[in-house]
């Protein structure tokens, strides 16, 4: 390893760590790592700032925005609100029921909405559900870490709903039509294994009060408590019809035209912002998500300068050189790249590892590639607490909620309450993630 990668590649390697063990100044950690980075890379003569900033992809930047803009019009006509009632309903607030409801809820929704903004608004519904319910701390250990596991498959199943896949999609590397394809039934069937072994083997629900007058009472109250809540149709017709046609241009629109998904997005959002009328002005001004801009900015900004050393492309040919098979160095890949996202989170693991996945498209089908790429992201994103950013969210929103068993105790829902369920949810996505690129290798013979 050369100086220049050595000290680039410290800089990442040490903001990476600092900003996993103090999540509370991620951001000031990774912006002063990528100023540390600039310096170096300019003392060092591998590139000015000029070049590394040339080098940050602003259409994933805008495509980040540009949707979390249109998210918090969603979220403004209290759509979701009336959905977590909906959901409430359908369970019957039996206890593995709510599980199952829950998740797929919160799967569905993630899909087209960012992770937190689904759990802002779900989960004191769901708080609030089980206050009522009476519950044990087993069972809302693994309720809640099934949602958040839910949480990171909706946003793996489609190019806009969580930061991998819109990665993929603005840097060109699949389609939106390919993605959804190929993602959204790999990240099903991993829900649905999921379920099916938690409601076989955990069984989480067992000893948790089961009364049907309970039951009963239950969902009265819980429809008592929202009926007041109101969609505003005049916030989700212009809304769901921006994102309607955004779906049919990222589908339809041939690539000669030379419209990306990041004008899309733009012209998409744009318009729902314009006919929301004053509430759009006031979320363009102040609706913006900076520290998340902030955060991948600085973070592009020292993978690019690592690129420029050549150390990924190193990495990539000293993967190409196992005495393996392709097969199992593409194998070796997707596990290595679960266990480094359950450590840096799935942003910094993305970023930078899709330097090495474009070396192995070249020689391996794309979409095997790019595909096991975001479900081994997701599976290790499920894997600790404190892999993705909806999982201190979460815990936090438990605290404030003051929930207590049926005898009164505290429950807590911190790292090692969600221990189990992220290991057996990254076993199984991690697995998906295998089954699905070997398949797609061998239906490319």
């Amino acid at each position: 390893m050369t100086t220049p990668q050595a000290a680039l590649f410290a800089i990442l390697l040490g903001a990476l760590l600092l900003q996993a063990l103090v999540p509370s100044r991620r951001v000031l950690v990774v912006t002063g790592g990528a100023a540390l980075a600039c310096l170096a890379s300019t003392l060092l003569g591998v590139a000015t700032t000029q070049r590394l900033l040339a080098e940050v992809p602003w259409d994933v930047l805008v495509i980040l925005v540009t949707l979390g803009l249109l998210s918090r019009l969603f979220a403004a006509s209290r759509l979701f609100d009336r959905l977590a009632v909906t959901a409430t309903r359908l369970s019957g607030a039996d206890p593995f029921r709510v599980l199952v409801v829950f998740s797929v809820a919160m799967y569905v929704v993630s899909g087209v909405v960012n992770n937190l903004t689904a759990l802002v608004l779900v989960l004191p519904v769901l708080h609030a559900l089980l206050k009522l319910m009476g519950t044990r701390q087993r069972y809302v250990s693994w309720l809640l870490g099934l949602v958040l596991v839910a949480c990171n498959l909706g946003g793996a199943a489609t190019p806009i709903g969580d930061f991998p896949a819109i990665l993929l999609l603005g840097r060109g590397s699949m389609t939106f039509g390919d993605y959804l394809a190929r993602a959204a039934p790999a990240t099903l069937c991993a829900l649905a294994a999921l379920l099916l072994v938690v409601r076989v083997a955990v069984r989480p629900a067992a000893g948790v009060p089961r009364d049907p007058v309970s039951a009963r009472l239950t969902r009265a109250s819980m429809v008592a408590l929202h009926r007041r809540v109101r969609v505003d149709r005049r916030l989700l017709v212009p809304s769901a019809a921006a994102l309607a046609a955004m779906v049919a241009a990222w589908l339809f629109l041939p690539a000669e035209l030379g419209v990306g998904p990041e004008l899309v997005c733009w012209l998409g959002a744009g318009a729902a912002l314009i006919m929301a009328r004053r509430l759009g002005e006031r979320l363009a001004r102040t609706g913006l998500d900076i520290e998340a801009v902030l955060f991948l900015l600085s973070l592009f900004v020292m993978v690019a300068a690592v690129r420029r050393t050549g150390l990924f492309e190193e990495v990539a040919r000293s993967l190409e050189r196992l005495p393996i098979a392709p097969s199992l160095q593409l194998v070796v890949f997707l596990v290595l790249a679960g266990l480094l996202t359950g450590v840096f989170s799935a942003g910094p693991s993305m970023a930078a590892l899709l330097e090495v996945a474009e070396s192995l498209a070249a020689r391996l089908p794309g979409h095997a590639v790019y595909v096991g790429l975001a479900l081994s992201v997701c599976a290790g994103s499920s894997l600790f607490l404190t892999a993705a950013t909806s999982g201190p969210l979460a815990q936090a929103l438990t605290e404030r909620a003051d929930l207590r068993d049926v005898d009164g105790r505290p429950i807590r829902f911190g790292f090692f309450d969600f221990l189990p369920a992220g290991l057996l949810s990254f076993s199984i996505i991690q697995a998906v993630a295998i089954a699905y690129a070997l398949l797609a290798l061998w239906a490319a013979r």
